[in-house]
């Protein structure tokens, strides 16, 4: 049976601040718990309503009720399980080939689909402003799932990471070079700009190219792309078959 003191912390989960306090997050469903399994995050706990599922014996599984697990669940209908995993702690960081980098992000729902699109590329790290939206938000990591187990999140000042990386920084600009002619360089950082406002000015400033995805409907009238699917027709062309 779950406390209520169990039940307070794990409810203050869904703030950052209590997440860095208590070092800890929070999984739900066992289809994204089960990722966890694979990887280098560490599980404290798991409260299930159904633990042969998960057919465990290295971390402790604790059976619950329906009705507890909707007193920890961030979800309108709760899964059938909530893992309570540690926060993974910085490594230090080397540029990958190919990377994400993020200036604002604020949706979570766009940055979990963008963590999923670096997966399904084969893009193993992500560079983050420090005001982009924390992976470990509830909303994040249910709509990563499972992709945040498999690519590297790193947060920090991105003006002087821009300064000192050896990558080529591409930014995506209406007047930018047309996608489906671009040839991706062999190491490069794809960067996107918060929702509303784009990039910063003082970080745009150190783009070496730009790109752009050109509108093919009648009317033009459509102002601009969800950050989140432009990435995904950007990371499409840039890795499409035969391309160098």
């Amino acid at each position: 049976m779950l406390t209520a003191h169990t039940i307070k912390i794990l409810q203050s989960l869904d703030k950052k601040k209590f997440r860095q306090k208590y070092n800890l997050f929070l999984v739900e469903g066992n289809k994204i718990i089960c990722e966890l399994f694979n990887s280098n995050f560490k599980i404290k706990e798991i409260f299930s309503t159904d633990p042969q599922k998960l057919d465990r014996t290295d971390v402790p599984i604790t059976h619950v009720s329906e009705n507890e697990l909707k007193k920890i669940s961030f979800l309108k209908t709760p899964k059938d399980s909530v893992a309570v995993c540690y926060l993974k702690s910085e490594e230090i960081f080397e540029d990958k080939n190919v990377q994400l980098v993020l200036d604002g992000i604020q949706d979570p729902g766009n940055l979990g689909t963008i963590i999923r699109l670096a997966d399904w590329f084969g893009i193993e790290q992500i560079i983050c402003s420090e005001d982009t939206v924390d992976v470990y938000n509830p909303k994040v990591i249910m709509s990563t799932m499972g992709s945040f187990t498999r690519v590297n999140m790193v947060y920090t000042d991105l003006v002087e990471y821009r300064s000192s990386t050896k990558n080529i920084n591409i930014g995506t600009d209406m007047e930018g070079e047309n996608i489906y002619t671009f040839k991706k360089p062999e190491k490069m950082n794809l960067i996107l700009g918060n929702e509303g406002n784009g990039m910063r000015p003082e970080t745009e400033k150190l783009l070496q190219k730009s790109i752009s995805i050109p509108r093919f409907g009648k009317s033009q009238s459509t102002e601009s792309l969800n950050v989140s699917m432009a990435a995904g027709i950007i990371l499409g062309q840039l890795f499409r078959v035969g391309e160098k």
